[in-house]
Formats: structure tokens, sequence, C-alpha cells
């Protein structure tokens, strides 16, 4: 099991942004961007699920929702964020475990999970901190397990082009930009892995990943 002594981005990037969290996330059309990603995942009656560097629990909520037969699990290292989501699936009536971690240090044993999660956590990372990620992401998927992640992917378009010009220049967001996070997550150990969708949207272009442990 990997260990870590790093810092890490809250939520919102900042604590007393935290409160504007999830009303700016429903405004931004966030829910529908993470519902593309669960539907892309295809996930079996009962499947045990990991959502990594869950935050406030905005995607780990949609994944009980729409599968109410899954086991959930979501995992971040900020303890605030952590309490809204714990508040947020108690008012829902849904039964979440959520846990204080980091994803490079993953508390489970290996072969947990049939499939894992990441919605806009892998661009605030270093290469490094990525490639350790995504091997921990790698180690706790069943044989059979995949891994579904959306993130920031390359440009589309004119005005996607002009916002990654401006994303490229923080150096954690270059492998987003240029393409390179299906060759990451296969340095990482994943047996496929690919860029299998993108959007446009205000923030910029965003990219849908999926890995398996075994080839497609």
């Amino acid at each position: 099991m990997a260990q870590h002594s790093h810092s890490f981005i809250p939520a919102a990037g900042h604590d007393w942004l935290l409160p504007f969290y999830d009303p700016l996330n429903w405004l931004l059309g966030g829910d529908a961007l993470r519902g593309r990603l669960i539907e892309q995942a295809t996930l079996a009656r009962g499947a045990r699920v990991l959502d990594v560097g869950c935050g406030t629990g905005a995607l780990t909520l949609l994944i009980k929702t729409a599968r109410p037969d899954t086991d959930v699990v979501g995992i971040d290292p900020d303890a605030k964020a952590l309490a809204r989501a714990r508040a947020k699936a108690e008012r829902a009536h849904l039964a979440i475990v959520f846990v204080e971690g980091f994803g490079d240090a993953l508390p489970d044993a290996d072969a947990s999970f049939d499939a894992a999660f990441s919605s806009l956590m892998l661009h605030h990372l270093s290469r490094e901190q990525k490639l350790v990620t995504l091997a921990e992401l790698r180690r706790v998927l069943k044989p059979h397990g995949t891994v579904h992640i959306l993130d920031f992917g390359p440009p589309r378009g004119h005005l996607s082009r002009f916002t990654g010009a401006l994303l490229h220049r923080a150096a954690h967001l270059a492998d987003n930009v240029e393409g390179r996070i299906p060759q990451l997550m296969r340095s990482a150990g994943f047996a496929s892995a690919e860029e299998i969708a993108g959007r446009n949207t205000v923030l910029g272009s965003m990219a849908y990943y999926r890995g398996g442990a075994q080839p497609a």
C-alpha cells in the first residue's frame, strides 16, 4: 500500500468556497456530465464501487441513486467535504460509506472493487501522483474490474482550444490537455485504456476515459 505525506487541494479549491461548491456544480451542469460517466460503466447488480476524490459526494450519491443495488464507497482527504457528503447521503436515505484518505494510498485490499470512478480529481495531481493513484486503482480492482474517469481532455473547437491554452500553463494539466491520460493508465498497469468520449463545457474540454484490468 502506498504511503503519502502530501497536502491536498480542497474540493472547492479553498475551504471558504466549500458552501458554494454544490450550487456551482449544479449550475455548470456537473450532474449531467457525471451521469454520462455512470452510464458508460454499465454496473452489474451488486457491484462494489469506489469513488476516489469524492469531495462532497456529487458523483457518489449519483451512483447510489442510479444503482441502489450497488455497494458504494467514497474516499477523499478533505474531512470538511466528507462531512457534507455524509449529511447529503443521510438526507437522501442512501447507504454510502465515506472514508477519509488519499487516492495514492487506498486503505483497501487488493481486488476489492468491481469498478472505480474519478470525477475532476486527476488533474489536480502531479504526473508522479497520477501514476501512483492510477496504480492504486488498478490494485484494488478485481480481475474483471474497470475504472471510469471524467476529467479535462484535449481541446475540441476554438473556444476549448483557447481554454486549453490557458490550462496548459498549469503543469498538472499538461498531461490532460496533451491527451496522455490513456498512456498514463497503461503505464500504471491497466491492460486497456482509452478516451471514449468528449464534451465541450464552459470550463473547457472534458474527456471520458475507461480502463480495464484485463484487455478490452
